[in-house]
C-alpha cells in the first residue's frame, strides 16, 4: 500500500522509535501518546482491519498478542497492568487503515474513568 503511513514506517520511508521488530511484526512508540507508555504493534503484512482477517492471515494475531505480553513485561507493565486496544472502522475510531494494536500503560487506566 503506497499511501499507508504504517507501510511507509515498515519500509523505512518514515522514521519511527522502534521498540521491537522481526520479520512479521513491528512495534514502535506512538508519536501522540495517550499514556506514559503508548506503543503501536502492527503486522508487517498490510491488513486493513480486523474485518480483513481470514484463514490466510489470522495466525499473526496470536504472534502479536504474545509479543505484546513480552513488550509489556519489558516495559515494566505486567505487574501494574496495561490495556490493549484495537479500533475497527471509522465509527470504531480507526484512523489508519492498517491493523494495529495500542499497548497503553504507566498510569491508572480504570474504566469507567472516575
Amino acid at each position: 500500500m503506497t499511501d499507508c503511513i504504517f507501510c511507509k514506517i515498515i519500509n523505512g520511508e518514515i522514521p519511527s522509535d522502534k521498540v521491537y521488530e522481526d520479520d512479521k511484526i513491528l512495534a514502535f512508540n506512538d508519536v501522540d501518546p495517550q499514556s506514559p507508555t503508548h506503543i503501536l504493534v502492527i503486522p508487517k503484512e498490510h491488513i486493513e482491519s480486523l474485518n480483513h482477517l481470514d484463514e490466510n492471515n489470522i495466525d499473526i494475531i496470536k504472534e502479536i498478542y504474545i509479543k505484546i505480553k513480552e513488550i509489556a513485561k519489558e516495559q515494566g507493565l505486567s505487574d501494574r497492568g496495561y490495556r490493549v486496544v484495537t479500533n475497527c472502522g471509522k465509527e470504531g475510531g480507526q484512523t489508519v487503515g492498517h491493523l494495529h494494536f495500542h499497548l497503553l500503560g504507566g498510569r491508572n487506566l480504570q474504566w469507567p474513568p472516575g
